[in-house]
């Protein structure tokens, strides 16, 4: 992975700019390392996708990461001996002493490693001067790689599928044509949308071959761009189908026109024409704009039509109404597909004997049509043993079957077209396992902690992270599984093969990661491991002193002690995840672990954190989130690089909940130390010293989430003071001591204008006053305040409010959505108001509202509900917790509750239920939720439920 080299190249400059005591000469042959690592760099970063296709270019490029990492192990080593404690006192002294002759030996065996790298370096700048690989780069990577007709060759043949064993593609061929041919005066760019892979070239190649399209443009000509575009081979290849299509002769000289000349020969031709130019294969906008220019602007409703991978390509080019987003086929035309290549058009074959092996390679595919089709030409005549092979490693196929070999090709266009950061980033996926949900914070933090992510000026490396995780999506390399109302991604995934492309990469750059199944036979470097369910004692037999990451999933089953995790000899590891891992303790021998940047710890048993942890001065992150910890130790303040501080658990729901489920923290003395975090969650603000911690929390000015819970009314003014000093908080959470603890947050006189989240859970007598004045609030959650006038009216007018929950919080009457207000609210909640009797909206209030949920409001006037939401047009999501059986009947529509059968609530009934939106029923039923949805089965469920407790069904009014 050329990021090592990257890395290194920075280390290096840290190491020069520090004052670090090195022998003589082994600084000049730092520098020396330096100059040519830099070298290095400029080439690698052009250079890196050309080695899959040149052997000898590949192993080059081996041999640097190889020494690459083997001088970023010298200098972590050395700094390692530098870093001892030696304590106080005479004792203190007597190993300082100690120390200080290891050191001069830890120098002088720096010094000896340092002068064999500076040899390998310069044999490897000889082999780079040697092979004249600069020329070969410049000069033949871009037409075999990335630009030249031999990839379009291979694009058009690795999707070979006849007319007649197509699938799916008739209702979006359709589509693209309708666009294409809707008389929209103007030149108009309609775009087809996807991952490699995905069929937009055929898909637009069959809208470009219809006959109607055919017969409704006059002039025609396809266009295949590619990342290494040049504007005059486009113009030229342009100009020549243009006058072929009329039998026109060639101009003459075309081949040494520049841009200008050739837009205006284009123009000049085009200019009476309805025409459809399509631009196969582009990758930015610029190509578009500069092919555009060339177009003339008339009213014969001309269109482009333009395939790409990449989103903010198809959104700036576009009309949004005319994008196309190509989805994977479905199971049933997966399967239709599959059979066609895999079996060539003949029956399921019975020597195969069983289809789920069919299926289970086929659900790999994903439904990605290009999949399809290589996984089917890939078993084309072979036997089940050889598909059962297959099955087991997809991965060696893609590295070994010339058919996989071209797939896994064209998912790379996207791949090498990436920042050499953002290519670490994407590789690291491969850590994930299969069908893995990643939680994308947790993803943003590891890739921190890994090195991958730039400083900017001005920007937070968190919020550099989150768009390289947003540009990996936008080119259709990350799938997007969550999101949150306010459009914050919260979980994604990436495609199984292309998963399986990114594991075939692994087995170059030290990442490893392994199941229960394989053997466990690793002699060679690895940087990074990643192991899931695996079985017991298998980490032991790992000699891996190399190793900077371990992440373990899923072992949560199994018996494995502590010391049992971590491999003996992996003193530089720098990222350690045992999240659901079966800890009781906490692992001794993290305590040695110097460079480790990233520790997690979450959902295991572990309570008690050493007060050694104060020697991990490198740590980012600390993650005990559902663990049974509650206390750390005052040492933890000596962790000045800390981050991120996750400490807390949820405790089981019942219905008699009690006020507060969290469990958090209690701070130690002196948490205002910790100047460099930005999330902490949940500090406890209770106990003899609350009020010395809200007044250091106000050093925490770096602060974007902070939760505070066991808040006192004596505490809230201190916390107040801090949360003022907080500029740049994005996320407040506030929890009082118990429901009848009364909470003021009047006194922050000028609040977090960055807010987007505020959560308050205890009683207030009012809204706080700057509530109204926070623009960016999105997510608004109030719990247990009992107020007693409305506070919809503080709340309305709040541009970005996306979502709403009242829960327990307001005891009047009557809540009334007045006109206009909410006007971008996508959720609301109202949940245990059990004085509120009604709802009502005046005007167009709410209406953007998605997600309605009632939860225990006994009282509420359901009729008067109902009008609401009819009124409600967009409304796709209604929930209904223990609310009144007779009402939860009366919404389906064999009942024969006369509730809603009469006058304007029949026809309202009628209106919502004509929308189709989801409709659930939940009660809680011995110790779980049961949830009810439209069925007869549910209906009948609700009404046995009923009549069982001797009851009659009311009649309502």
């Amino acid at each position: 992975m050329t990021s090592a080299v990257f890395s290194l190249v920075e280390k290096l400059a840290k190491l020069a700019e520090k004052e670090v005591k090195l022998l003589k000469g082994v600084r000049e042959e730092i520098a020396f390392i330096k100059r040519e690592f830099e070298h290095i760099k400029a080439f690698l970063a052009s250079a890196e996708s050309s080695q899959e296709d040149d052997l000898e270019l590949k192993v080059w490029v081996k041999d640097i990461i190889e020494v690459a990492y083997d001088t970023e192990d010298i200098l972590d080593e050395f700094t390692l001996k530098l870093a001892r404690d030696h304590g106080h006192g005479f004792t203190g002294y007597l190993r300082k002493i100690k120390s200080s002759i290891q050191n001069l030996k830890a120098r002088h065996h720096i010094s000896s490693k340092i002068a064999d790298i500076k040899s390998r370096v310069s044999n490897i700048g000889e082999g780079h001067r040697r092979y004249h690989f600069k020329s070969y780069c410049t000069e033949q990577s871009v037409s075999t790689f990335t630009g030249g007709t031999s990839w379009h060759d291979l694009r058009e043949g690795a999707f070979l599928v006849d007319e007649g064993e197509l699938v799916g593609i008739d209702e979006p061929r359709e589509e693209i044509v309708k666009w294409l041919v809707d008389e929209e005066p103007g030149l108009e760019v309609v775009s087809i949308l996807g991952m490699g892979g995905l069929g937009k070239t055929t898909l637009a190649g069959q809208a470009y071959n219809n006959q109607q399209v055919k017969a409704y443009f006059q002039s025609h000509a396809w266009i295949n761009v590619s990342q290494s575009y040049k504007i005059e081979d486009i113009l030229r290849d342009m100009i020549v189908q243009l006058h072929n299509e009329f039998e026109q002769p060639i101009p003459q000289g075309i081949e040494i026109m520049r841009s200008t000349s050739l837009k205006q020969m284009v123009k000049d031709f085009l200019q009476q024409k309805r025409y459809v130019i399509v631009l196969d294969d582009l990758w930015d906008k610029e190509a578009l704009e500069g092919i555009k220019n060339a177009m003339p602007n008339s009213n014969l409703c001309s269109r482009i039509l333009i395939t790409t991978r990449i989103a903010h390509v198809a959104m700036v080019s576009s009309n949004k109404s005319k994008i196309y987003t190509c989805k994977p086929l479905s199971s049933k035309h997966s399967w239709s597909l599959f059979c066609k290549k895999a079996f060539r058009g003949n029956a399921y074959p019975p020597h195969l004997e069983q289809e789920s092996l069919c299926r289970q390679i086929l659900k790999k595919s994903e439904g990605l049509p290009l999949a399809i089709v290589a996984l089917g030409s890939l078993l084309f005549a072979k036997d089940v043993h050889e598909w059962e092979m297959i099955s087991r490693s997809l991965a060696t196929e893609l590295e070994s079957n010339d058919v996989m070999q071209n797939f896994k090709k064209i998912l790379s266009l996207s791949y090498n077209d990436l920042h050499y950061n953002l290519k670490s980033c994407f590789m690291y996926l491969g850590v994930f396992p299969e069908d893995h949900v990643i939680e994308c914070a947790r993803l943003i933090r590891l890739w921190i902690a890994e090195g991958f992510v730039e400083e900017r000026e001005g920007m937070t490396q968190e919020e550099v992270a989150q768009r390289y995780l947003k540009e990996l999506i936008n080119r259709s390399l990350v799938q997007i599984v969550g999101t949150t109302l306010d459009g914050r991604i919260r979980s994604c995934r990436v495609h199984d093969l292309m998963r399986e492309s990114i594991l075939s990469r692994l087995r170059d750059i030290n990442f490893v990661s392994f199941a229960s199944e394989q053997r466990v036979e690793l002699h060679k470097r690895v940087r990074r491991l990643s192991v899931q369910y695996t079985y017991n004692n298998a980490l032991e037999q790992l000699n891996l002193p190399s190793l900077h990451s371990l992440l373990i999933f899923e072992l949560a089953t199994l018996s494995i002690s502590y010391e049992q995790f971590i491999p003996s000899g992996c003193r530089l590891l720098r990222v350690l995840d045992l999240g659901d891992s079966p800890l009781h303790e906490f692992p001794q021998q993290i305590l040695v672990l110097f460079h480790l940047k990233y520790l997690s710890l979450r959902r295991t048993k572990v309570c008690i954190i050493p007060r050694s942890i104060g020697k991990l001065e490198n740590l980012e992150t600390l993650d005990f989130k559902h663990t049974l910890v509650s206390e750390l130790p005052m040492e933890i303040t000596k962790l000045k690089k800390l981050q991120y501080l996750l400490v807390y658990n949820y405790a089981d729901f019942t219905p008699s909940r009690s006020f507060c489920s969290i469990t958090g923290l209690s701070a130690p003395h002196g948490i205002g130390a910790l100047v460099a975090l930005q999330k902490l969650c949940y500090v406890k603000a209770g106990g003899d010293r609350s009020k010395n911690t809200m007044q250091e929390l106000g050093e925490l000015c770096q602060l974007r989430k902070l939760g505070v819970m066991d808040l006192k009314k004596d505490d809230a003014k201190e916390l107040c003071h801090s949360l003022k000093k907080m500029t740049d908080l994005r996320s407040l959470v506030v929890v009082a001591e118990s429901e009848y603890e009364v909470i003021d947050l009047d006194f922050l006189s000028s609040p977090p204008r960055l807010l987007g989240r505020l959560y308050i859970r205890g009683c207030l007598k009012k809204l706080p006053h700057w509530l109204s004045l926070l623009n960016n609030l999105a997510r608004v959650r109030l719990k247990w305040s009992r107020l007693k006038s409305s506070p919809l009216i503080a709340l309305q007018n709040l541009p970005n409010l996306v979502e709403l929950e009242l829960d327990n919080a307001f005891d009047g009457e009557k809540l009334v959505f007045e006109d206009r207000g909410f006007l971008k609210l996508k959720q609301l909640s109202l949940a245990n108001l059990e004085n509120l009797r009604f709802v009502l909206m005046n005007g167009q209030a709410m209406p953007c509202l998605q997600s309605l949920f009632i939860y225990r409001c006994k009282h509420l006037d359901w009729q008067l509900l109902l009008v609401v939401i009819h009124n409600l047009t967009i409304l796709k999501y209604l929930q209904f917790r223990e609310i009144p059986e007779e009402f939860a009947l009366a919404f389906y529509p064999y009942s024969s509750s006369r509730m809603m059968r009469e006058g304007i609530l029949q026809k309202c009934y009628e209106e919502v239920m004509e929308r189709n939106p989801e409709v659930y029923f939940v009660w809680w039923e011995e110790d779980h939720w049961e949830l009810y949805d439209l069925s007869l089965d549910s209906y009948n469920a609700i009404k046995g439920k009923v009549m069982s407790c001797g009851d009659v069904l009311p009649e309502v009014s």
